[in-house]
């Protein structure tokens, strides 16, 4: 009898705020995991928004380190690396592919402008995947649907653009430029270097994945244009697979998938949106946490715990998630309206979740139409999907089923994807995606509440910032003569 050894494969998603690493089997079943949050961000100056020092890479080193003191298995079992990282970002490397100066978070306004040729040591302009890579295989190589919104790229052959206009648009000579692969691409073997930094074995190939938001819909099952992904993170979007860019597109945007050759046409989304969460439970501080503690539950489990006993609708109370204005629009602001005397924090919180929900179904009915498609479900992707109230808010409002994986935090398990098929272990995508991805549970919609929440939302939340925008304008001229 021939007993089949055990494979592993190394995920990697560093994001925003913590980097996480995980260690899985073929099948997806996470085998150990590691995390490491990140530091504040700096910022120093209005617009200005910094990844502190080389905090990226210290946190991916701890994080790795952490797992593979965790992992109980043969480190000679661990076949390879996937490798994914917070999109749009702005690295800037010297010749050596070290920092030339902090991270540039997509956050920081610079972010909307070409890049300035301030500093001549900095040599290469990259994203945090081409650097993190770099840093794991001495390699000078990205996947090109890393770079994009500040990168010549040209969206039809997968390439960086040869249009002179372009790359005089975007201020970035080939020379600064990464070498472009595709996702699922080997990117080089661990050095030794990395290997005694972060953990992973030496000589095994990490493969690079495409942005985060890509690789978290592939590591959701996004390999069909019925289903939508909504990503909870602290951007929040949603995302569904195409065949092709579209022309002109006004309620969407397209990128690169983690499957190469096909697209991800994504919504409008929220800027600090799960950040917005996170912020509303700190508010309450060490009140909250020994509350919680007294209960055997997490501050947000016993948020969610109060919310649930909040009907739907909030009695009223809504509130609309702009706390990050975009730079074109910076008059805007975080509105909450309709308090009354009886509200509370369940309330508040409530009203937090549906604004988001609310928020995500405008932008997705205004993308389907635009597309001319129809969704038969929904996936919930990230850590917001551990609430149970917010999988039923997000049913109700969308009026259809809500999944919810297994591994809520699907970029990783999407890069163990791209990892499986680059080197050879399933033969396409949908193969290793029915394999490797397990629905946890479905949430279908309660028809009273779908009925209440298409009123709420048509009637008044649609209307909201008609109103209110006016009123931030004038508020922001006053204090900004």
């Amino acid at each position: 009898m021939v007993v089949m050894q055990e494979k592993y494969i190394i995920g990697i998603d560093v994001g925003s705020q913590s980097a996480k690493v995980y260690i899985f089997d073929l099948d997806g079943n996470v085998i150990a995991e590691g995390r490491e949050k990140l530091r504040a961000m700096y910022m120093s100056d209005p617009g200005i928004v910094e990844h502190p020092d080389d905090d990226l890479w210290d946190a991916l080193c701890a994080a790795g380190q952490k797992v593979m003191k965790k992992f109980t298995g043969r480190p000679d079992r661990i076949i390879g690396i996937g490798l994914g990282g917070i999109r749009c970002c702005r690295v800037l490397l010297k010749e050596d592919g070290m920092l030339a100066a902090p991270v540039i978070s997509w956050m920081d306004d610079r972010t909307s402008r070409p890049y300035e040729h301030a500093d001549p040591d900095v040599a290469y302009v990259t994203s945090v995947s081409g650097y993190l890579g770099c840093r794991l295989t001495g390699a000078f190589k990205d996947c090109i649907g890393n770079n994009f919104g500040q990168w010549p790229v040209d969206y039809d052959k997968w390439d960086w653009s040869e249009d002179e206009d372009m790359q005089k648009q975007y201020n970035l000579p080939r020379k600064m430029l990464f070498d472009p692969v595709l996702p699922g691409s080997v990117l080089g073997m661990v050095t030794e270097e990395a290997h005694k930094a972060a953990g992973f074995p030496k000589g095994i190939p990490v493969v690079c994945t495409t942005s985060d938001k890509a690789v978290e819909g592939l590591g959701s099952g996004l390999v069909n244009d019925e289903t939508a992904v909504i990503s909870l993170g602290t951007y929040i979007t949603l995302m569904i697979q195409g065949e092709k860019m579209p022309e002109d597109p006004k309620a969407l945007w397209a990128i690169l998938s983690s499957i190469p050759y096909k697209y991800i046409y994504e919504s409008y989304g929220i800027r600090r949106g799960m950040w917005t969460v996170s912020w509303f439970r700190d508010l309450f501080g060490e009140g909250l946490i020994r509350e919680a503690a007294g209960q055997g539950l997490t501050p947000e489990e016993l948020l969610n715990k109060k919310a649930e006993a909040v009907p739907p609708g909030s009695d009223g109370l809504m509130t609309v998630l702009d706390w990050l204005a975009n730079a074109w629009e910076p008059y805007k602001r975080g509105v909450m309206i309709g308090f009354g005397a009886h509200m509370n924090e369940a309330f508040m919180y409530r009203s937090i979740l549906e604004g988001i929900a609310y928020t995500m179904k405008n932008n997705c009915d205004a993308m389907c139409e635009e597309l001319g498609k129809e969704l038969n479900e929904i996936v919930i992707s990230g850590g917001g999907s551990g609430s149970d109230l917010f999988m039923q808010i997000f049913a109700d409002v969308f009026n259809l089923p809500a999944k919810r994986n297994v591994m809520n935090g699907s970029a990783g398990i999407g890069a163990a994807i791209n990892t499986a098929v680059a080197i050879g272990e399933y033969s396409n995508y949908e193969e290793a995606v029915k394999h490797m991805v397990k629905v946890r549970d479905v949430f279908y919609p309660i028809k009273e509440n779908v009925e209440l929440y298409h009123r709420l939302n048509k009637q008044v939340y649609c209307n909201i910032t008609k109103h209110t925008d006016e009123v931030l304008k004038a508020t922001y001229e006053i204090l900004n003569k």
